[in-house]
């Protein structure tokens, strides 16, 4: 369904605008400092100097996202040079140029060449067709976060995200999805769980290839339809319920195991119903399949109903609570469009519980010397876009960076 942008405030009665203005400004008068991104290229900064300026706000605060923008775009591309979204990769880069565009219109032909630069060497570039790895087709290394890439702060060209399409449906070819089988991972000392198995997740696994698949059926057609689809029955199938009275998902395919039973803390954007429930509820919604959808509503009302900060919210760190990857702010960004576009009244409850508990915990956790990142993912400036659009409507361009909308 459509949905028409919320008003933008009179006012700034959270204090987010002056909140995100001074954290820009500290991070442009040492972006190398305390704070700084990690990589260069993370999108992080142009992402929260869009949304900023996107509401207007004080002259001075306009200010602080265009000089913050500028600082940024002058280390654009430096880094590991892979083409991943993040992970300090060029469609992370691309992704960034073409949001910081909004202030700076420049950087448009800038974006233009390291897009075309991206869609020629997908176009010649083979990649592993079984035995893959997480950068063969996931949203934060491969081509499904390339595809998502392409699609933030502007409407793609068909063209454009074909050979991402493409890729990401002949993995899709079979029920099982066996190609998304994982190898290279025996032995390592953080995914050895992984080996063999196809992973469920928004970062890692299948649902960002769903939502990847959502995004190509949107904007070039209906041909890979067929692979949204197995993608989707799949990871459907992996659902249980835990000892709350959740429906989740565990990190990998269940593969005729017995679901887990106890719960597992991490509900979030990358594993857990969060996540899941929205990219199956998305892909459902673009195929005009309104019995997914529902199913899938369901599994967050559940979730929106259950959900625990207490226990659900995590770690040793803001990162870990409060970041858009494992914590406060992927949820809320996911109770958000579950609100806007599927009407759903549970989610928009537990929207403002999390706008609530990020305001009150998110100054503390700026305070110097935090050394709090400026990734999109897990640092600050992630955070406060997710504020600033979920409770100010600020610009959703930045969006399709986590497959939502």
């Amino acid at each position: 369904m459509q949905h028409r942008p919320d008003p933008l405030p009179p006012h700034d009665p959270l204090g987010l605008v002056d909140l995100a203005a001074d954290h820009l400004t500290a991070w442009a008068a040492a972006p190398d400092g305390p704070g700084a991104a990690r990589l260069p290229s993370d999108p992080g900064v142009p992402v929260l100097a869009h949304t900023l300026a996107s509401v207007g706000g004080t002259p001075e605060a306009r200010r602080a996202a265009a000089h913050a923008v500028a600082v940024w775009a002058r280390n654009a591309g430096r880094g590991p040079g892979h083409h991943g979204l993040y992970d300090g990769g060029l469609a992370g880069t691309l992704a960034g140029l073409r949001l910081g565009a909004a202030l700076h219109p420049r950087l448009h032909h800038v974006a233009d060449r390291l897009r075309d630069r991206l869609v020629a060497a997908a176009t010649t570039r083979e990649g592993r067709r079984q035995g893959v790895r997480l950068a063969d087709y996931d949203l934060i290394l491969g081509p499904a976060g390339i595809l998502l890439a392409h699609c933030a702060g502007t409407r793609p060209a068909p063209g454009h995200l074909l050979p991402y399409r493409d890729r990401l449906a002949a993995l899709c070819d079979s029920d099982d999805l066996w190609r998304l089988r994982t190898d290279g991972y025996a032995g390592h000392p953080h995914l050895a769980w992984l080996q063999g198995r196809v992973n469920t997740g928004m970062g890692h696994g299948v649902a960002g290839v769903t939502a990847a698949l959502t995004a190509a059926v949107r904007h070039t057609g209906p041909a890979a339809g067929d692979a949204l689809r197995r993608a989707a029955r799949w990871l459907e199938a992996q659902a249980y319920e835990d000892d709350r009275g959740l429906r989740t998902w565990p990190g990998a395919g269940l593969d005729g195991r017995t679901p887990p039973r106890d719960a597992v803390p991490r509900q979030a954007w990358c594993y857990g119903a969060p996540g899941v429930a929205w990219a199956l509820w998305d892909a459902a919604d673009a195929l005009g399949d309104t019995g997914a959808a529902d199913r899938a509503a369901a599994v967050f009302t559940r979730l929106a109903d259950r959900y625990d900060e207490g226990f659900h919210l995590c770690g040793d760190g803001p990162a870990d609570v409060l970041g858009l990857c494992h914590g406060a702010a992927g949820v809320l960004v996911v109770a958000d469009a579950f609100a806007r576009y599927a009407g759903h009244a549970g989610a928009a409850g537990l929207r403002e519980r999390l706008t609530a508990l990020l305001r009150e915990r998110l100054p503390g956790a700026l305070v110097p010397p935090s050394g709090w990142s400026a990734e999109l993912l897990t640092g600050a400036p992630g955070t406060l876009a997710a504020l600033l659009t979920t409770a100010y409507g600020a610009s959703r361009a930045w969006l399709p960076c986590l497959g939502l909308r």
